[in-house]
């Protein structure tokens, strides 16, 4: 598919509708555009957050772990981490 795009001012570029209704493209999606000597690529960022939030909760369910022990563990993991290993208190 080859498109027409104009740059219009302060640089913004609209996408064609077509392309937007194709890739479910909604205003605020957010894109890095990666520059190939001259020819533009816009690759969409997917949110990592959302993902990770999800895999976080499959592994919290698999082990059949309220979120208070989640969160226990996670404080205790966390002072394990800081404590002094030269502190024998």
């Amino acid at each position: 598919m080859t498109l027409t795009v104009q740059v219009r001012e302060r640089g913004v570029v609209t996408l064609p509708a077509e392309l937007r209704e194709k890739y479910e493209i909604d205003s605020g999606k957010v894109f890095r555009l990666i520059d190939l000597d001259g020819i533009f690529v816009f690759v969409p960022m997917l949110p990592i957050v959302p993902e990770l939030a999800r895999e976080i909760e499959q592994i919290r369910l698999e082990a059949g772990l309220s979120m208070d022990q989640l969160l226990e563990e996670l404080r205790q993991q966390r002072e394990a981490s800081f404590r002094d290993p030269d502190d024998e208190s």
